[in-house]
């Protein structure tokens, strides 16, 4: 299933067998575990493996921003949101997610619509995630809310843990941002060329959103967020959003420059599993100050 030239751990090796038994069977997979296990590297390798001719590979962050804009163009049509997730599935006999994880309610009612569509088409699921499954939606607001979603994950996929060996993100891979120490003073965000200036407090403190980043993204390749705090200090929404923002320019290979008076490991210290994987790639930054 895996490429020759690759050396895989006994973690990785114990999660193939179960992937290859879930594949000749056509079921589901759930892959789920820390950060930097490989969980992409194994997920790619067996969708490409897969047989089935119509496969669709989508980023969790990428599929709900064109959802909403689909269901945006439709917004005063009757069937809005199934027209639309009838759209984006099409006729795909396997659909897999990368980075499957859920902290808006609204996101989460609109992923439950998604998997009774997928169960309705008999389309095979294949997903990664930092969480298990019982752990989505994690904010005990709104967690039971989405308890028929969690039941329809399980009906349609089976969990695979990929637990134990080391975080490769550590080992492997090329700088991709840069930390600054000395926090610099900006109160909006400002552009110069291509570069993009934001304020900790005006991005992350304030009702900022996944699509909003997204669509800065497309236009400015390299961005700069001064004033950052030890994350800590600031309240669990302000930590999601500088989660999804640092996901959101690593999967777009953007070049970040954090400016802030306070080190990388207290900026990021904490044990949110969302915080756990952004400091993971942000491991990879070259250091200054």
């Amino acid at each position: 299933m895996v490429k020759s030239g690759y050396e895989l751990d006994e973690a990785q090796l114990r999660a193939i067998g179960r992937l290859q038994e879930l594949g000749e069977r056509r079921r589901g997979v759930y892959l789920h575990g820390p950060v930097g296990r490989g969980k992409s590297f194994l997920a790619d390798a067996f969708f490409e493996v897969l047989p089935a001719k119509r496969k669709r590979r989508v980023h969790f962050h990428a599929f709900f921003q064109e959802l909403h804009a689909r269901i945006s163009a439709r917004l005063h049509e009757r069937g809005a949101v199934k027209k639309a997730v009838d759209e984006l599935i099409g006729r795909a006999d396997v659909l897999a997610f990368d980075e499957f994880h859920l902290h808006d309610i609204g996101d989460a009612m609109l992923m439950t619509r998604l998997l009774e569509a997928l169960r309705a088409s008999r389309t095979m699921v294949v997903a990664t995630s930092n969480y298990p499954p019982d752990g989505l939606l994690p904010n005990p607001l709104y967690h039971d809310l989405f308890l028929p979603g969690i039941a329809l994950v399980k009906e349609l996929m089976d969990a695979v843990e990929l637990t134990g060996g080391p975080d490769y993100r550590l080992l492997r891979g090329r700088p991709r941002s840069r930390f600054e120490t000395g926090a610099i003073c900006t109160t909006a965000p400002e552009t110069t060329g291509d570069q993009l200036w934001f304020d900790f407090g005006d991005l992350c403190e304030k009702p900022t959103s996944t699509q909003d980043y997204l669509e800065l993204a497309k236009r400015f390749d390299d961005w700069v967020i001064t004033a950052v705090p030890r994350l800590e200090t600031v309240d669990r929404e302000a930590q999601q959003r500088f989660a999804n923002v640092v996901d959101v320019l690593v999967d777009k290979d953007i070049r970040l420059t954090l400016v802030s008076d306070h080190p990388l490991h207290e900026i990021v210290g904490g044990n949110s599993l969302d915080l756990a994987r952004t400091a993971s790639r942000l491991e990879l930054i070259n250091t200054t100050g």
